[in-house]
């Protein structure tokens, strides 16, 4: 009996060996990849958190630096965001809130650019945007007209819609195309059914042109 046990442990012995020496190098590299990978991933979520944090130190003196008005200060820091986390939201954050402060201090130029940069770098649409309305309300107050209805022509995320067909409004009526600009406040205000103080405003800037949106708006419901 005994006997038998030992040939059977020395069959199943021999077909370990051989299905190991068959496969043991594909196992033991797959275990090798699937462990690197881990640890790889791992030493990934590492780096993006201490990025992170980092790009949030670094956000607080872009912050500090626009509450102070020190301009000096705030190009820099900008720059210096840009350079070491400009795939961070941080850089955007910061790159918005330097515009703002650039453009307060006269520095339309370095706002611009900062604005540029946001809407050439942000993956989300919503930081998008934003730039581009700020972008082409610059571009409006330094007459750059075509520029700016460039800039309002490019594809806006509904909630974002609205905004950008009333200040396209505003552009054309700066150029004297009444007729264009009713019919992009038009478009503002049937976007804007979810947001009835802007859409007071706009409907505002329509009747100053001898409009009533809510009149034309029944006269096209089939009846």
């Amino acid at each position: 009996m005994a006997k038998a046990l030992d040939l059977e442990e020395q069959e199943q012995l021999d077909q370990i060996k051989h299905f190991w020496k068959t496969w043991g190098n594909l196992i033991s590299w797959l275990l090798i990849a699937v462990l690197g990978s881990f640890a790889a991933w791992n030493a990934y979520q590492y780096w993006e958190r201490t990025q992170a944090t980092k790009a949030a130190a670094l956000y607080d003196e872009v912050e500090r630096a626009t509450a102070s008005g020190d301009i000096a200060r705030v190009e820099r820091s900008l720059a210096d965001m840009k350079d070491k986390f400009g795939s961070t939201q941080f850089a955007l954050q910061s790159a918005l809130l330097a515009a703002k402060t650039l453009q307060a201090q006269g520095k339309s130029d370095a706002a611009r650019e900062a604005l540029v940069w946001v809407t050439a770098s942000a993956s989300d649409k919503a930081y998008r945007d934003i730039a581009r309305l700020r972008l082409a309300a610059l571009q409006l107050d330094a007459k750059a007209y075509d520029d700016a209805l460039k800039q309002l022509g490019m594809e806006f995320t509904p909630t974002m819609a609205g905004l950008a067909a009333d200040l396209r409004g505003d552009v054309l009526q700066a150029k004297g195309q009444a007729t264009e600009a009713i019919g992009a406040y038009q478009q503002a205000w049937q976007k804007m059914a979810d947001f009835p103080d802007y859409r007071r405003l706009v409907q505002a800037k329509l009747n100053a042109l001898g409009v009533d949106p809510e009149s034309a708006a029944v006269a096209e419901t089939p009846k």
